[in-house]
């Protein structure tokens, strides 16, 4: 069984870079029968120039959908074979425009001819096929420009080992995992305040006892993420606490920790959530947008100085 067989979609850029190749060794022998010293990969850059004799190279790389340094490299070769020349703009000197040569001019008329044809030779080879890949290709250039493969990949793979964690109640066993996973992160942006210390030593008597509640991310048999609910007064809790080990970050563990947080707020009868945060933490401030929470002015002082917003959930 060969590669692509065994691979399959996984491997579809190396399948059309093999295409890529066939079609462009096929191509040379098209030049070649009609006698046009011409090489593939200059058609796209060339028919641009033809067509227009005003352009800059920004211009065609643009309409051709490669990249400026591409399309410079073969305006260079197809000036060193004096297919074209470069001229400045008349209104802008610093803008170089690409120009046909009376050289690339002559070649004009049989490379149309030969458009032609490979045009109906392609529609026909087109119509062998049960799927229209020209349409095709239209298609996943869309879907690529909406998501990119590599957002694509991530998020498979983040469903894949989210799948892998597991949400728990807190025990007391964890209290070392809550209160190092908490500190990393205070440590790194700011600094660890007398509040703080109270929650994360002492998370029965400044938590549990409260009406509050803890609930931790296991992922392959180690804690990371924590987040907590604290009981603030009639049915409002405060979500805190909230904390990622930066080697489990990107699996969507705090949007999970979220979403068990409130599910948690809803059944001890909570109508309202609350949060406080700081600007400067900008994944966490995306992620509490994501689970539902808008800013508020609504909120009472907070005793601690690094919060600089304070965020709400309507629970009902």
């Amino acid at each position: 069984m060969n590669f692509f067989a065994k691979v399959g979609p996984a491997a579809l850029g190396s399948r059309l870079r093999r295409l890529n190749d066939l079609m462009t060794s096929q191509a040379a022998e098209v030049y070649a029968s009609y006698q046009v010293p011409f090489e593939p990969r200059w058609f796209p850059v060339f028919w641009s120039v033809a067509a227009d004799s005003t352009r800059h190279v920004s211009d065609i790389a643009e309409q051709i959908g490669q990249t400026h340094a591409a399309v410079s490299q073969v305006v260079k070769d197809l000036m060193k074979h004096g297919l074209v020349e470069v001229q400045r703009g008349e209104t802008d000197q610093r803008r170089s425009i690409i120009a046909l040569t009376d050289k690339g001019a002559s070649l004009w008329p049989a490379l149309q001819e030969q458009t032609a044809d490979v045009r109906q030779a392609t529609e026909a080879l087109l119509a062998e096929t049960r799927h229209n890949l020209w349409l095709a290709i239209e298609e996943v250039e869309y879907a690529l420009s909406r998501q990119s493969l590599a957002s694509r990949v991530k998020a498979m793979r983040s469903e894949r080992l989210g799948s892998e964690v597991r949400i728990l109640d807190y025990e007391p066993r964890y209290q070392p995992d809550f209160k190092q996973l908490n500190l990393t992160w205070i440590e790194q942006y700011f600094r660890v305040e007398e509040p703080d210390l109270l929650a994360l030593d002492h998370p029965d008597t400044y938590i549990l006892e409260k009406g509050g509640h803890i609930l931790l991310a296991a992922y392959q048999n180690r804690i990371v993420g924590a987040c907590a609910l604290l009981w603030m007064e009639d049915d409002t809790y405060e979500l805190a606490k909230m904390a990622v080990a930066p080697t489990a970050q990107g699996l969507g563990i705090g949007f999970r920790l979220g979403e068990a947080a409130i599910a948690k707020a809803r059944m001890l009868g909570a109508r309202r959530l609350y949060l406080e945060s700081n600007t400067k933490l900008k994944p966490a401030i995306q992620l509490y947008h994501k689970l539902g929470f808008q800013k508020t002015v609504a909120g009472q002082p907070s005793p601690y100085e690094r919060c600089n917003i304070q965020m709400e959930l309507l629970l009902s």
